[in-house]
């Protein structure tokens, strides 16, 4: 075996991972160890982060096994990769195991363990570590504190991340892009809108940091959360000023922002215009096509998408049997349910119910609504029985609201939501006393209108 050939191996693999192909990182290795090559130290670390990506412990085993066999496991390259792996395969103690087991602990080893436990959620677990770090004379470095940052800001607590971020300064480590956009993109996932965009103003005109990609996409789903066109296009040219305004998840996201403020044209030439779509490009507009009630052109949009070989997923079809429920193509969104899984190996979840529910319901076709929901391989969510009362309450079926409001009693004992549709179709089917008897109740228990019902049919 020629050292020219095992340098091709080492290339080949090498481009795969940095292009991101990792499966196609795997079977290149799988083929050079077909064919009797050893593994080398400068290819196991880029098969392990293919591993990583994919998600995939079973794989990220075998690689560890190899490592073991060859006596790669040593290097600390090869053991930072491992730890990565088991953390984002949701494998944390292995990921503690491969740590405490490296005597010589580097930098790049404790920043693995270190951002491995923050980005699990295990923010203080994390803080520990880089505690310990340093009282081992190994000083955390921007990747450390960034770990951290993201750590507790994806957690809630702001405050924080805030603190470190003035804390690693004080430190001599100066923030970047990513510290900042992880304290932005916490504040967008824990619904801190306001404050998401005041530290996004402080990091763009005070600290004079340059936002990136990441950060326009993780700000974009709070303008449209809050229907708020006016920040949504301030963000967007915030995004063709950065030189990210043809990015893929920028894309993406203004498709969504665009979408939820009502202008589906806008959204629909940025969706045309994008040189690249993924498979959340192409949900973001049928989505948008759906929500706005364009239910056929969402169901054009997804022959298209099934006509130029995406890769549809769950979202997918909740967009698509949306789009049949709200246009009432029940027959077509049959069709789907059965090709969901049929021909795309996508198991129905809580949601396509839901939807299904929904668009039977509308349709009057309450017989089979009730088939579905009792043939249902899990227990039915507060979605699927809102779907049946309110469709019901729509036809006048009493007793079928009857039937999926103490159901939804059951499920949230402290929403008003189920009994105030249930005394509507009481009301309407002239029963007074009865409707008079579940507004008592409501009073009575004390029970309150939750936020972000989006089973009630107003």
């Amino acid at each position: 075996m020629s050292k020219t050939d095992a340098s091709r191996w080492i290339a080949l693999i090498n481009h795969s991972s940095r292009q991101g192909l990792h499966r196609r990182t795997l079977h290149l290795f799988h083929q050079m160890r077909g064919q009797g090559f050893a593994p080398h130290r400068c290819i196991l670390p880029s098969v392990i982060r293919a591993c990583a990506r994919l998600a995939d412990p079973d794989a990220g085993r075998a690689s560890h096994a190899v490592a073991l066999r060859s006596s790669l496991d040593r290097d600390a390259f090869v053991r930072s990769a491992l730890i990565d792996m088991y953390c984002k395969c949701r494998r944390v103690p292995d990921a503690r195991h491969v740590f405490d087991a490296t005597l010589d602990k580097d930098l790049v080893v404790w920043n693995s363990v270190v951002s491995g436990y923050a980005h699990q959620g295990a923010a203080e677990a994390a803080m520990v570590l880089s505690i310990k770090m340093r009282s081992l004379g190994v000083k955390p470095d921007l990747v450390t504190w960034n770990a951290l940052i993201f750590g507790f800001a994806h957690k809630g607590e702001d405050d924080t991340a805030m603190d470190l971020l003035r804390t690693m300064q004080s430190d001599g480590v100066d923030p970047d892009t990513f510290s900042w956009t992880s304290i932005v993109s916490g504040l967008v996932v824990n619904f801190n809108y306001g404050k998401a965009f005041e530290i996004f103003r402080h990091m763009v005109k005070t600290a004079g940091i340059r936002p990136s990609s990441v950060t326009i996409s993780s700000l974009l789903p709070a303008c449209a959360d809050l229907v708020d066109l006016r920040r949504g296009k301030e963000i967007h040219g915030y995004a063709l000023v950065a030189g990210v305004g043809r990015d893929l998840y920028v894309g993406s996201a203004l498709i969504d922002m665009y979408a939820k403020c009502g202008l589906v044209a806008e959204a629909s030439k940025i969706f045309h215009d994008m040189k690249e779509r993924n498979t959340v490009s192409w949900n973001s507009m049928i989505f948008g096509y759906a929500n706005q009630g364009h239910c056929h052109e969402a169901i054009q949009l997804f022959d298209q998408m099934e006509g130029e070989r995406a890769k549809p997923d769950h979202l997918t079809f909740t967009a698509v049997l949306s789009a049949c429920s709200h246009g009432g193509m029940v027959e077509l969104g049959k069709s789907l349910f059965r090709l969901m899984e049929e021909a795309h190996g996508i198991e129905p979840r809580l949601e396509h119910y839901a939807c299904m529910v929904d668009m039977l319901g509308r349709a009057g076709e309450f017989v089979g609504a009730c088939r579905l929901i009792a043939e249902m391989p899990m227990e039915p969510d507060a979605f699927v029985w809102g779907a049946l009362l309110a469709t019901s309450r729509k036809h006048g079926n009493v007793e079928l609201a009857e039937l999926a409001a103490s159901h939804l009693l059951e499920l949230e004992p402290e929403s008003a939501g189920s009994c105030v549709l249930l005394s509507s179709a009481l009301a309407d089917a002239g029963r007074t006393v009865d409707a008079a008897k579940v507004k008592k109740l409501i009073k009575r228990r004390k029970m309150r209108t939750l936020m972000g019902c989006s089973w009630m049919q107003m």
